[in-house]
């Protein structure tokens, strides 16, 4: 097992927003068995915590006064996702935020890069941040449970790895409470 240390920023914000990390890694590999096909439009009776929910109304309301533009479905994945993107102004580059509602996914499945993510909690709901989730620079992920399914909120900040998980940081406990309850 390779140890890992939390950032200073990263244990400062944790504190002050409710996000706590741990000392242990998450395990496991990408796990496609697992991924998700369900879509929104499911009907309430067959257990979609998201059924009737829109990824992209949650994202703009997470999202509201920060300069972005309205949510838009994604191309990858629109029956699940929305993404809204803030261009790169002077020198600061541009800001691309996604969140995915996937029904009947476990949040500790397919974690891409297990040795740069923590387990922790959001507002007391269990949740992983991952470091550059798909191994490129400048992203930032976290994954929520949402019963039995999960919610990933994505964060992609130029080549700044550290610069993007301290905007999701910041955005996680916003979105966090839009979300269905863990009843």
């Amino acid at each position: 097992m390779i140890a890992r240390r939390v950032p200073v920023a990263f244990a400062t914000l944790a504190l002050g927003l409710g996000l706590v990390a741990c000392t242990s890694e998450v395990g496991g590999q990408a796990n496609p068995s697992s991924q998700v096909s369900a879509t929104n439009s499911t009907p309430a009776d067959s257990g979609d915590p998201f059924a009737g929910l829109s990824s992209c109304t949650i994202l703009d309301q997470a999202l509201a006064g920060q300069g972005f533009p309205q949510a838009e479905k994604t191309v990858a994945d629109p029956a699940h996702g929305c993404h809204a993107k803030k261009p790169r102004a002077g020198d600061t580059p541009a800001v691309d935020v996604g969140l995915f509602l996937q029904a009947g996914g476990n949040y500790k499945d397919n974690v891409n890069n297990p040795g740069k993510a923590s387990e922790g909690k959001v507002n007391e709901r269990p949740a992983i941040e991952e470091q550059e989730p798909l191994n490129v620079k400048g992203q930032c992920a976290v994954r929520f449970q949402v019963r039995d399914s999960r919610a990933l909120l994505s964060l992609a900040f130029g080549s700044d790895t550290a610069g993007a998980c301290h905007q999701i940081e910041d955005l996680a406990p916003k979105v966090e409470p839009l979300l269905p309850k863990n009843n």
